[in-house]
């Protein structure tokens, strides 16, 4: 790498788990030969996985994090989001946090970009639910359930009780069974704190229209996780949709009208839409790459993560799914094969086993299925823990301690003072607005002329 010309700039856009461990592993490989960016919103790492355990009160939400600038040494970090990229000059433009608009060349660039919310044409959806992306919809989203059972507690209304003690969560997913098993066992224990709800129901629904919990694992895991939400009286809706949702609750497709103040929205994600901006071939709106994770046309180009349409050359005429297990590996890979364009080694294809997958329960409840090997129970928690613990590349003595604290000590059931309206907005222009000006819900924002756009 050191024999070219010039001094060659490599831009990575994008810290998740792709971006994170490219930046990291390619500043390994050059030994300073050449000059590294990497442009994200935030100036850490995000580890999504434990973000249910934030959402419950297990975790600070600082142990999922981890600070860009003590990780990846040797690497600059510029923070902003990238909104526009010259592929024929071979710039990019992105805006600060405080929206003033730069730019910047490169060599080389990775688009590691990620994911968003999928958002559904369903009315009442972008203005009512509340989003599961990001620390601050953690955070929002442990406020709210705190405060729906003080107010539950406080009212004398019975309607009103039993909509503020009912949850609904959408998508039963990875993301939302854990959203799901985690809340529920935190709003019955802060229940159990109020004297006026200690007879009260505290209701749980996880709707999704798949004909199964986590429809994209081994079915095994899914009887087990459906075995642990029947006896916690979760109510598993599959084959259910919500057709609209109101200030007043949602309506499900089978007919039911559910009164509550929480909708929580974990129906999965779609290609960050930065990648339509590019003009290139896509799949599923994901960026077409060769198993080399370059872009075909564009040998300064590379892709990898939710952002790229990966060929699994495991499974012949698929792409690999939209996972951290995948996006960590291809970040890993696609350094070394920026790497071999300098020179500095050969390049490799992507070709990746599945290793399992972990599902935390929540409580000494999970399901993991490690190299195919279906578990259950705290055998399962272990290797669940086990695995994030291994896997999030910062604070596992932090986490670790933590764990321990709360098997052994009540949690602290108070609110930061978060909540401030409605809902968390979905929209990721107004996502972005709990950075930078604290959590509003939308009808704050329309107050004050702040109304989020659709992207």
């Amino acid at each position: 790498m050191s024999g070219t010309a010039r001094r060659q700039h490599v831009v990575i856009v994008g810290a998740g788990f792709a971006g994170f461990h490219a930046a990291r592993t390619l500043a390994r490989l050059a030994r300073g030969a050449v000059d590294i960016t990497l442009v994200s919103q935030a100036d850490y790492f995000l580890y999504l996985p434990l973000l249910p355990e934030v959402a419950s009160g297990i975790l600070d939400a600082r142990r999922v994090t981890v600070p860009l600038a003590q990780r990846c040494p040797g690497v600059r970090h510029v923070l902003g989001e990238v909104h526009e990229i010259d592929l024929g000059r071979r710039t990019l433009a992105y805006l600060d946090p405080e929206n003033s608009r730069h730019s910047m060349t490169y060599d080389r660039l990775v688009v590691t970009v990620g994911s968003v919310n999928k958002l559904l044409p369903i009315p009442g959806v972008a203005e009512h639910a509340h989003g599961f992306r990001s620390v601050a919809e953690a955070l929002y989203l442990r406020d709210h359930l705190l405060r729906q059972i003080e107010l539950a507690d406080a009212t004398g209304d019975a309607r009103e009780r039993d909509a503020r003690c009912t949850f609904v969560v959408v998508g039963a997913g990875y993301t939302g069974t854990e959203v799901a098993a985690h809340g529920q066992l935190y709003t019955r224990q802060a229940a159990r704190l109020r004297p006026g709800l200690r007879d009260q129901r505290i209701r749980w629904l996880l709707v999704d229209m798949a004909p199964r919990v986590l429809p994209e694992l081994d079915p095994r895991l899914s009887d087990r996780a459906g075995r642990v939400f029947a006896r916690r009286g979760v109510e598993v809706r599959t084959e259910t949709t919500v057709e609209a949702a109101t200030p007043e609750g949602v309506q499900l497709s089978d007919g039911e009208f559910v009164p509550t103040q929480s909708l929580i929205w974990c129906v999965g994600v779609r290609p960050d839409p930065l990648i339509d901006g590019l003009g290139l071939p896509t799949t599923k709106g994901r960026l077409n790459v060769d198993e080399y994770l370059g872009v075909p046309g564009h040998p300064e180009l590379f892709a990898c993560g939710d952002a790229a349409a990966v060929p699994d050359l495991t499974r012949p005429g698929e792409i690999t799914a939209m996972t951290a297990q995948h996006a960590q590996r291809q970040g890993k890979l696609v350094a070394h094969n920026i790497a071999a364009s300098y020179g500095h080694g050969e390049r490799r294809p992507y070709r990746h086993h599945d290793l399992g997958f972990v599902v935390d329960l929540g409580g000494a409840k999970a399901a993991a299925n490690p190299f195919g090997v279906p578990l259950s129970g705290m055998l399962a928690k272990a290797v669940t823990r086990g695995y994030h613990v291994l896997a999030i590349p910062g604070g596992r003595t932090r986490i670790v301690a933590e764990w321990l604290l709360d098997a052994v000590l009540p949690r602290q059931m108070v609110q930061l003072g978060l909540v401030r309206g409605s809902a968390v907005p979905l929209t990721a222009d107004a996502q972005r607005g709990l950075v930078d000006r604290g959590i509003r819900s939308p009808r704050e924002k329309a107050e004050a002329g702040q109304a989020p756009k659709q992207r």
